[in-house]
């Protein structure tokens, strides 16, 4: 910049390495909201459902957990583009599951959580699923959504307008 040119008030910040280099890690989020919740669930039980209900309803839920987050998984993979939201994305997938959801992955460790609650039959893992949600929806999805606008400034809006964030 010379004494000439006026000052940009609006510097165009970097795109970051990656989307996720933060503390506040997707499986973290998950896995601290399901020990919280069999902790408290442990010390303080509270039923969700009767008990005959519970294992029936929790392992479908848990299957179609897993389904969903291998399938998401492999559609990554195929697409060339790491799953770790700390390395850097490289392309934008809409193949698969990400063609009805842009987070299929952090649909699948909802639903996993719920499907442990439902088996277990516990209020305290659905409530701690809530914030979970909460925490993903506010605070991580936000953040990885603005690295993938400014990695892919022409790809990435007309997906995002295209599919929802969860379902």
């Amino acid at each position: 910049m010379t004494p000439d040119s006026p000052a940009n008030p609006n510097p165009v910040s970097p795109v970051p390495e990656a989307a996720n280099q933060g503390a506040v890690r997707p499986p973290l989020v998950y896995l601290g909201s399901i020990t919280l919740g069999l902790i408290l669930h442990l010390v303080w039980p509270i039923s969700l459902l009767p008990r005959r209900f519970g294992a029936g309803l929790g392992l479908p839920v848990i299957l179609l957990a897993v389904g969903l987050f291998v399938s998401a998984v492999r559609t990554f993979k195929a697409a060339g583009t790491p799953v770790p939201g700390n390395q850097p994305t490289t392309a934008i997938v809409r193949r698969g599951p990400y063609r009805v959801s842009r987070n299929p992955i952090y649909l699948a460790f909802s639903l996993l959580q719920l499907g442990i609650a439902l088996w277990v039959n516990s209020v305290w893992l659905v409530i701690t699923l809530l914030v979970a949600v909460a925490v993903m929806s506010r605070v991580v999805i936000p953040k990885e959504e603005r690295y993938l606008e400014a990695r892919f400034p022409s790809e990435y809006p007309p997906y995002k307008a295209s599919v929802h964030r969860w379902l």
